[in-house]
């Protein structure tokens, strides 16, 4: 069972940056494919950003160009790297993980992934 804890959200002006981090308990074949995803109270969780093991990264058009996904594998660390922040990118960030995850990164959807954080609120003003 792999766990994931996300820190690093907070209070931030527009245009701001900020740099989530998620610690999996592992980074191994049960995390093949890592994600974040995000929640406003609400709405439906949106994905933004997914990396697979071998590197390749994909991006929602939402956050294409201001966010970054990278994973620091000896760390068992994943982290989302915002900049150029928007007041409608507030809401509750979560780290996800999957064995496999969507094939491609096509159109992800949280029940693409297994593991979840408990998440980390970012609000910019």
């Amino acid at each position: 069972h792999v766990q994931l804890v996300e820190s690093g959200g907070g209070s931030v002006q527009a245009g701001g940056s900020l740099r989530l981090s998620c610690k999996a308990s592992e980074l191994s074949a049960s995390t093949g494919c890592m994600a974040w995803f995000r929640q406003v109270p609400g709405q439906e969780r949106e994905w933004l950003a997914g990396i697979y093991s071998g590197g390749d990264t994909y991006y929602s058009d939402s956050v294409k160009g201001r966010f970054t996904i990278s994973q620091d594998e000896p760390k068992n660390m994943l982290y989302l790297q915002m900049n150029s922040l928007k007041v409608e990118d507030t809401a509750m960030y979560y780290c996800a993980a999957d064995s496999v995850g969507p094939i491609g990164m096509l159109d992800p959807q949280p029940t693409d992934f297994v593991y979840w954080g408990q998440g980390t609120q970012v609000t910019v003003s």
